[in-house]
């Protein structure tokens, strides 16, 4: 504790520098970072039990309680927060002058590209150049956008917050981690009054080669990246302006002026085969990746064209995002989420891909502790983030409202009637059926269902329910 602060909180990402930045604020006398505290998955590091004697089933039911122990701690403490760290201290951290914002940022390509490699290597520390291993990073484009994306809804939300309540924080770039000077100035400002040296040499850059040297389709990457606003290509500025959250996951006909605007977890394989039969094409052939200036032109450039969603029941989206997203191992999988529902909210799933001594009354067991802790989630009691797989249909449209409404909302049961009746608006004659796409589980939501799932959902959903006047799954199923 100082006399200008109680304690302080390093905004950061994984990969922009923020392990040596730690290193080097507990060489200060009287500093303490404690890692990341709020990591929804450990508390304060991978292989720790507790953070000052608050373990992880503590703090995960009462994060202002380690806050409070931290604040109190002798000395100046302090942590690491990322974006997707527990969502309920957020505000406090935000709202409170006398917690120091240290807000660190990297090159958003640069951090991209180190945390593929630690990937693939599964190095994410060096402390001997010896041991350093070599991988080169695939760079993907539409991952890339979301780490982008992610990154700058992140730093919108620090500045614009700071800005309304008066407060100033002290930014740190990745290349300033390597002046000492900055250090001790980091110091003066938080109110220290020890001074360093020299700088932390126990952790050393894994890989200082240019970008292009680092990633296997280099040329790929390149392309991807011209499509992109140069002035925001290679570092994430801290006025960054607001993006629309959905808007690269939007897909146009081939021809036909139609954009189809997903609701995730909802229909969208069959959409997006009905989308590509509409034009005779393959899937490959719809249009998307947008950013909103590039959508924007889309718009202009077709006159008269039509929008739309799909919204299913939030019974059978529940249960889609579950088995996709949360009990299977495949590619799309959250692991991370999983791993975390296993050990810290007891999910009773297994630990690998479900096998054959998982029966339906196992998978009607884990469904049921799935949408409980949906409620809990979806009322910000958890630490793990509301994903956009499982968060309201209701919230989603407001999120659309962002950047523009689909023409029309259509339920997941009438697609046969009003998407054929939508293409012939915008001129297509002879518009095909949509066919409907198996969601792939390993019992169906027909062979669990019963009164408790119907009303765990209800409660778990109740906005969207009442918004858009859902029966009971058994009643329209």
């Amino acid at each position: 504790m100082t006399d200008r602060f109680d304690a302080f909180v390093v905004f950061a990402e994984m990969r922009t520098g923020s392990n040596f930045l730690e290193a080097n604020l507990n060489a200060f006398d009287g500093v303490t970072c404690h890692g990341e505290a709020f990591n929804p998955h450990f508390v304060g590091y991978p292989n720790r039990e507790a953070v000052l004697s608050i373990d992880l089933k503590t703090r995960d039911r009462d994060p202002h309680a380690l806050l409070r122990r931290i604040r109190d701690e002798p000395g100046l403490g302090g942590f690491r927060y990322f974006h997707d760290h527990d969502p309920r201290i957020l505000q406090t951290l935000l709202d409170d002058p006398r917690i120091a914002k240290i807000v660190l940022t990297r090159n958003p390509l640069d951090s991209y590209v180190s945390r593929k490699i630690a990937q693939a290597t599964g190095q994410w520390k060096l402390t001997n150049v010896k041991r350093r291993k070599d991988a080169l990073a695939v760079f993907d484009a539409a991952e890339f956008e979301a780490h982008m994306e992610a990154l700058q809804s992140f730093q919108v939300q620090i500045t614009g917050t700071l800005q309304r309540s008066g407060q100033t924080a002290f930014h740190v770039a990745y290349e300033d981690l390597q002046d000492v000077a900055v250090m001790n100035g980091l110091a003066k400002w938080l109110g220290v009054a020890s001074r360093l040296e020299a700088l932390d040499g126990g952790l050393k850059r894994q890989n200082p080669q240019p970008a292009r040297d680092k990633v296997a389709n280099a040329d790929e990457m390149e392309r991807a990246l011209a499509r992109l606003d140069r002035f925001n290509l290679h570092r994430t500025p801290n006025f960054e302006p607001r993006r629309g959250p959905v808007v690269p996951s939007y897909l146009a006909a081939a021809r036909t002026p139609l954009l189809y605007m997903p609701i995730r977890s909802g229909p969208e394989a069959a959409v997006r085969r009905w989308l590509a039969a509409l034009d005779g094409v393959d899937e490959g052939a719809l249009i998307g990746g947008f950013r909103q200036s590039g959508l924007r032109q889309w718009m202009r450039d077709r006159p008269g064209f039509r929008s739309f969603t799909v919204i299913r029941h939030p019974l059978a989206r529940a249960h889609d995002a579950f088995c996709s997203r949360i009990l299977s191992t495949d590619e799309g999988a959250f692991l991370g989420i999983r791993r975390t529902l296993r050990r810290a909210h007891d999910l009773p799933i297994p630990e690998g891909a479900p096998d054959e001594g998982y029966d339906v009354d196992a998978h009607r067991a884990a469904f049921t502790a799935w949408l409980e802790f949906v409620k809990a989630n979806l009322a910000g009691q958890t630490a793990i983030r509301v994903d956009g797989h499982w968060a309201t249909q209701a919230q989603c449209l407001q999120g659309m409202a962002e950047f523009a409404l689909p023409d029309m909302i259509v339920r997941e049961a009438e697609m046969p009637a009003y998407l054929p009746a939508l293409a012939m608006q915008t001129g297509h004659a002879a518009p095909p059926d949509p066919e409907a796409v198996a969601t792939c589980a390993p019992f169906s939501l027909a062979q669990i269902y019963d009164d408790r799932i119907e009303a765990l959902a209800r409660d778990a959903y109740a906005r969207d329910y009442i918004t858009f006047g859902f029966d009971d799954w058994g009643q329209v199923a």
